[in-house]
């Protein structure tokens, strides 16, 4: 059942997606070659506590850290490790979810690491936040949800990339998780209309080659198939009450 947010809900939850954006631009200067992952989840977690949040992923079904780090060929759900050092070229999503007054935000960003990133990489970053934004694009009261998946896939597909099919956005509000989901891949005009109180992610995971993902033995860590690269970008989207539409992890 997808659960519809009153515009005072909404604007209850720009601080819990305020702080997501913030998180994200605080962790940004500590993304450089040498620094582990558990570093930046102990980051994450210690800022996200003196400033009064609660850091979601944390023990959520069994998520034993505060934030998800994937890195390269990780497509989402990496898990901090303090013996996981990155490396000069490497590519690092980080994906956080603060809980303020009860409401959850939700977002990620894939960071280069260093200056000796591949083309490949760099232009598969680029591709995967101009999905996000094109994706962003076309929410509107009345639009249809296969026009989110429609134009990520168009957009991936046409730079030689692919989408991951395993995983998806979804509602959000006082549940990490709520209906609907959000496929990002599909056929423009088809599937529910989108509707004034929705808030839900757009979070499209890009694939250097195949779309096909497997997850790792902790059964969490999710890779792909083929070993290449994969690459994110998230946002919390919310249609208000008069019509318009509100990126709420933006400042």
């Amino acid at each position: 059942m997808i659960v519809l947010k009153s515009d005072a809900e909404i604007t209850s939850m720009r601080k819990a997606g305020h702080f997501a954006w913030e998180l994200l631009e605080k962790v940004e200067p500590l993304i450089r070659p040498g620094i582990s992952t558990q570093e930046i989840d102990n980051f994450i977690a210690s800022y996200t506590k003196e400033r009064g949040g609660i850091c979601a992923p944390l023990n959520y079904h069994g998520f034993p850290k505060s934030v998800c780090t994937s890195v390269n060929e990780v497509v989402c759900h990496g898990i901090p490790n303090r013996k996981h050092i990155l490396r000069e070229g490497d590519i690092i999503n980080v994906d956080v979810t603060p809980i303020f007054d009860g409401f959850h935000g939700d977002s990620s960003r894939t960071y280069l690491v260093g200056e000796k990133v591949s083309p490949v990489a760099r232009k598969l970053t680029e591709c995967a936040k101009q999905c996000l934004d094109l994706a962003i694009a076309t929410v509107f009261d009345g639009s249809r949800l296969g026009d989110i998946g429609h134009a990520i896939q168009k957009h991936a597909e046409g730079q030689g990339f692919s989408v991951v099919r395993a995983f998806v956005g979804h509602g959000i509000g006082r549940v990490f998780h709520e209906d609907p989901q959000i496929p990002h891949y599909g056929q423009a005009g088809k599937g529910i209309r989108l509707t004034k109180g929705m808030v839900f992610t757009i979070e499209p995971m890009i694939n250097e080659g195949h779309w096909d993902c497997r997850v790792l033995a902790d059964r969490w860590t999710a890779v792909t198939k083929d070993g290449k690269l994969s690459a994110q970008f998230e946002h919390t989207i919310a249609i208000r009450h008069d019509g318009s539409v509100e990126i709420l992890t933006l400042p």
